[in-house]
């Protein structure tokens, strides 16, 4: 389960548009942004950008830019600014790898990125200029290798900045095709068709101004569980807002989650069922700051989908599988939550079809009834089908009833983005999902939810990167921190006890961050999770009696 490593960030860190509103002042600075008047106002190195007709995001042109050799197809554009002033910098892409960013702001200089596409996307970030900067540069470019992409309707939007941009001479209509496309117990999102000459649009909920945005999307978060609101949108531009559209109702779900029993926070370990140097534990040793024991792994069987448990009664000493059943009821009994672990580093569990679905959710649901197990814990380091392993859980959902105890224990790359197919299963299956205790070890750098790459190790990884899980669709309660019990309990990412309270204090309280400030506070976090038990013990539960207490005592 530990030991993979040297990974740097390949996925995007999405995150949902959040500028602060717009005034009447505030404009498009970027000059031919639609690239309607072809490379007017753009250069491109190395001769690798053109002007096309097709495909285009919106208007007539887009351009089209190829990396080849050692050119990744930079395009710039030097725009006005003005200084000590907020921009949200934004473009439609699609093709290959495409990157977008500012640099020159005086301040800290911003990029976001996206894999290929073959569907607009739209890339946002904001800068702020320092109290001199009267021009940045904004570029768009593509990865060495990689294939042509595309980019289209570059947005700069501030303050006017003096240098004159695409500047609409009329006030736009207002949006239509308003839609509620989703919701969760604390979040209504919602979408709408383009307007044009539009530079951003405006969100209300109830008749209040609650959000800003550049793109026909937005999701409306801190709401209360199953209640019901009104929005409207608007569009803006320099000339100014549009009429409200008309009004959508949008409800909140009830408070989501699987499992019943389980403390509003929560401390998840891995129980080894091996001996790999750690301490050897029978289940009865575990300490009491453990809510939830993975027993760690299940293992594939010759069935395709189906896994099994076999106890390593020799490798723990002669511990028998009676002693082991009389353990979990023991634990049970305490108000503890067992469950079996699918996967691992090594594991092979692979549900790639309807009858590997099937499978897996009849012998998960066999063993839960042999052992006595109140869930299944999702560890697949090898990457996972979206569609069949939410079948798989749905239909041992459907077995086990809503007591079920459902974690999943991800690696770091594969939470980056909602569309990798581990974030799509939490999302997937969330009326159902206990808790995602993701791996912040093993991983090198990665994004965290601000597009920064962030190095692992540090407060600032951890609270980065769980924003992203935080931000892009999970509850906070099915959110948990994990990291390894000891410098020998994994290759890389130990960091001490302390790190792991302050960054649960700074999720939960917003004290005690780093140099990342989350957008919010999450009070309702679930906790955090240890590899292992053992390796715990075996450093005198220093991990647990440290962060044990602060999770048990968290808002």
């Amino acid at each position: 389960m530990r030991l993979w490593s040297g990974a740097v960030a390949t996925a995007l860190a999405l995150t949902l548009a959040g500028a602060g509103p717009a005034s009447a002042a505030d404009i498009n600075n970027a000059k031919n942004a639609g690239f309607e008047s072809g490379l007017a106002n753009w250069t491109c190195s190395a001769g690798s950008g053109t002007a096309v007709a097709s495909p285009v995001h919106a208007g007539a042109g887009a351009l089209r830019a190829t990396p080849a050799g050692q050119d990744n197809a930079r395009c710039t554009q030097a725009v006005a600014v003005k200084p000590n002033s907020t921009y949200t910098l934004s473009a439609w892409v699609r093709g290959g790898y495409a990157y977008l960013g500012a640099t020159g702001t005086g301040t800290t200089d911003v990029s976001t990125w996206t894999p290929d596409s073959t569907a607009w996307k739209q890339l946002s970030t904001t800068f702020t200029t320092g109290t001199s900067t009267t021009s940045v540069t904004v570029y768009t470019h593509g990865w060495y290798g990689q294939a042509a992409y595309y980019a289209d309707d570059v947005s700069v939007f501030g303050p006017d900045g003096g240098g004159g941009g695409d500047q609409p001479s009329t006030i736009p209509s207002a949006p239509a095709g308003v839609t509620v496309s989703g919701s969760t117990s604390s979040s209504v999102s919602l979408a709408w068709n383009p307007v044009s000459g539009a530079t951003g649009y405006h969100v209300y909920r109830g008749g209040t101004k609650v959000q800003s945005v550049t793109g026909t999307s937005a999701t409306v978060t801190g709401l209360a569980a199953s209640t019901s609101y009104t929005f409207q949108i608007t569009a803006a531009n320099a000339a100014g807002e549009s009429a409200k559209s008309a009004a959508v109702t949008g409800t909140t779900t009830t408070t989501p989650g699987g499992g019943t029993g389980i403390p509003k926070h929560a401390v998840t370990g891995y129980w080894q069922n091996f001996n790999n140097g750690a301490a050897v534990q029978k289940l009865s040793d575990v300490q009491a700051q453990y809510d939830i024991i993975a027993v760690a792994f299940a293992d594939a069987t010759s069935t395709p989908g189906a896994v099994t448990f076999t106890l390593d009664s020799a490798g723990l000493g002669g511990y028998t599988v009676d002693q082991f059943k009389a353990d979990v009821r023991a634990k049970q009994a305490a108000g503890k939550k067992v469950i079996v672990s699918v996967g691992g580093e090594r594991g092979t569990v692979a549900v790639n079809d309807a009858v590997s679905a099937t499978n897996f959710a009849n012998s998960v649901y066999s063993l839960m009834r042999t052992y006595g197990f109140d869930g299944v814990d999702i560890d697949l380091e090898n990457g996972l089908n979206a569609t069949y392993m939410t079948q798989a859980l749905r239909s041992l959902s459907s077995q086990a009833g809503p007591s079920l105890v459902l974690t999943m224990a991800p690696q770091t790359i594969d939470m980056q983005s909602t569309s990798n197919g581990y974030f799509q299963t939490a999302l997937n299956v969330k009326d159902i999902l206990t808790v995602v205790n993701m791996q912040y070890y093993n991983s090198g750098s990665m994004l965290g939810c601000d597009g920064k790459v962030y190095s692992q190790g540090s407060v600032d990884f951890l609270t980065a990167l769980a924003c992203i899980q935080l931000e892009g669709g999970l509850a906070p309660s099915q959110v948990g921190l994990g990291l390894p019990a000891s410098t020998r309990g994994a290759g890389s990412g130990y960091v001490s006890p302390t790190v792991v309270n302050n960054a649960l204090d700074c999720l939960t309280r917003g004290t005690n961050c780093g140099s990342f400030k989350p957008p919010r506070t999450y009070p309702g976090l679930r906790g955090a999770m240890t590899w292992s038990t053992n390796w715990d013990a075996t450093a005198g539960n220093a991990w647990s009696n440290a962060v044990g207490p602060h999770v048990h005592g968290l808002p």
